[in-house]
């Protein structure tokens, strides 16, 4: 095969990721969302002459954060919704696709972290796709409307549909339609980063072609918020037909209601010194929007009486109550919305664990300060005790943190596969509890992230040691075939290798650890029962 892939854009060249592996890196599926496009639904890319250069990753999207192996932000940076692409050479017949979604609490990362390196898996035969989309405020702040602003309207908009609607998931939609046009009113869309993604989608389904993808059969896959993005996108009309497939590694459950979207929005505007508006938000540069954002977060960390937010305190989450996005997945699988879509769901025992080694999160020392976060989180008292009898004489910390995983993580992955088994879907559901590593077999935490890099099949990165607790053994190696293995039969054929949800999820996860670990020695998912009376998804600012 060629380096050079013919896009409907353009031609790009791509380099030798390993001999029998071509990359082709930094290719954009949409314009830069700045200036004139700033706020607004995706635009397409503007095409190029020549032969672009694949060789490098794009920009990152506007954040704060400094990630180890991956670019920075800088200010200026604007053409930030770009896709990477991995193909095995030679390649004959179409190959089955598998698109990635990076997380990061839907204000950071980006698709250059070492973890989401695609070789491993594109020599399992498949093409893999990484890409950036819209953060942080750019990408899921919400925009009040401005009365005849003109802001955010117009024609040629090809990818929001955010206005009041009661959407019915057995009509028979014209989608490219459905694209072409934008709200009535003229507030800007809510969720742009969760446009951009089905605007990545449509490009995958355009031009994966030329890298010997195969367009009808695509897996959308993600972890962490991205996880979430890939339940919203399987209930979002305008992504149906796009994908076959759904992965999702640790999906967090918080959601936001148009309401808390529009108080975080004022919050940020304070903090930049400008108004709630579409014209007063655009006044304020990206640069300033991320270190409102910031000032913001670190307001409610330093502030125990503000909530809910104190405890971890993250401002964005996809917004419901428009048209794009009118109710919350669980409540959309629930109904049959993607009982045509194979979902593969994973959680890891030890969530929050990364959170709290990383100062993420509260430290909750007392008693007392757990009987606080149930109330700020509208916990009945029973879950927390039912916490504390599991887990007799642990530390305070060590109960708080199991609450607030499964609370964020591991309830919410069951439940979001319960629903999709109710509503005519096939859901696969596996855990994570790898807590023995290294060639000395040490204790390593089964933590939040600590999945992806076996997935991916990337363990021999330096960079990845902390998140996988030092180098790896050779029981990590098999470990993460079998992983790497059950992703690309997933994506090839809907089977990874174990039987899907029947009811309920309590006995029929796969349980992904390594041979050494005793059955004895692992970690229990969540108390279903604890939670039977606890609401889902969390809708808490």
């Amino acid at each position: 095969m060629d380096d050079v892939f013919e896009t409907t854009n353009g031609a790009v060249r791509g380099f030798r990721a390993a001999e029998d592996v071509v990359a082709a890196l930094g290719i954009p599926y949409a314009a830069p969302p700045f200036g004139a496009a700033r706020f607004r639904a995706p635009r397409p890319a503007t095409p190029w002459r020549g032969v672009r250069d694949g060789t490098a990753f794009g920009p990152v999207a506007p954040q704060s954060a400094e990630l180890p192996g991956a670019p920075s932000w800088r200010p200026g940076d604007e053409d930030v919704l770009t896709v990477n692409v991995w193909t095995p050479t030679p390649a004959t017949d179409p190959l089955p696709v598998l698109v990635w979604i990076h997380g990061g609490a839907y204000t950071f990362g980006s698709s250059a972290q070492p973890d989401f390196d695609g070789t491993a898996l594109a020599r399992t035969g498949l093409v893999v796709v990484t890409l950036n989309y819209r953060l942080g405020f750019e990408g899921f702040g919400h925009v009040p409307a401005a009365s005849r602003s003109g802001f955010g309207s117009g024609p040629d908009a090809p990818v929001s549909a955010d206005s009041e609607a009661d959407v019915d998931f057995e009509a028979d939609v014209d989608f490219e339609a459905d694209a072409d046009a934008e709200s009535d009113d003229t507030a800007p869309p809510d969720n742009r980063g969760l446009l951009d993604l089905i605007a990545a989608l449509r490009w995958v389904r355009d031009d994966i072609g030329a890298f010997g993808g195969d367009p009808g059969n695509v897996t959308l896959a993600g972890q962490s918020s991205g996880a979430t993005a890939v339940a919203c996108l399987m209930v979002m009309e305008q992504a149906r037909g796009l994908f076959r497939r759904a992965i999702a590694h640790s999906p967090v459950s918080p959601f936001h209601t148009r309401e808390i979207a529009a108080s975080t929005t004022r919050e940020i505007a304070a903090a930049a010194g400008c108004e709630a508006t579409p014209a007063g938000l655009a006044s304020a540069t990206p640069q300033a929007l991320v270190a409102a954002s910031d000032q913001v977060v670190d307001a409610y960390r330093h502030d125990p009486s503000s909530g809910s937010r104190h405890y971890d305190p993250s401002l964005f989450a996809p917004v419901l109550g428009g048209a794009a996005l009118p109710v919350d997945p669980l409540t959309a699988l629930a109904a049959g919305a993607a009982r045509d879509v194979d979902l593969l769901l994973c959680h890891t025992t030890e969530e929050y664990w990364l959170l709290d080694a990383v100062g993420s999160c509260a430290k909750l020392t007392t008693h007392a300060r757990i009987d606080r976060f149930a109330e700020d989180f509208g916990l009945a008292g029973d879950v927390v005790e039912g916490y504390r009898s599991a887990r007799p004489g642990a530390p305070v910390r060590d109960v708080h943190l199991a609450l607030f995983g499964d609370l964020l993580f591991g309830e919410f992955t069951h439940r979001l596969a319960e629903a999709h088994a109710a509503g005519g879907g096939r859901a696969h559901l596996s855990v994570f509890d790898r807590r023995r590593g290294g060639a000395d077999r040490t204790p390593v935490r089964a933590w939040h992230c600590a999945d992806i890099p076996f997935a991916f099949g990337n363990l021999d990165d330096d960079r990845l040691s902390f998140l996988i607790g030092g180098a790896p053994g050779p029981e990590d190696h098999e470990l993460a075939h079998r992983m790497v293995r059950a992703w690309s039969g997933f994506a090839a054929t809907g089977d990874p290798g174990w039987a899907p949800v029947a009811g309920t999820t309590t006995r029929t996860a796969h349980v992904w650890t390594t041979a050494d670990q005793p059955a004895a020695d692992r970690r229990p998912v969540p108390d279903r029962a604890l939670w039977a009376t606890t609401d889902f998804p969390v809708l808490r600012p």
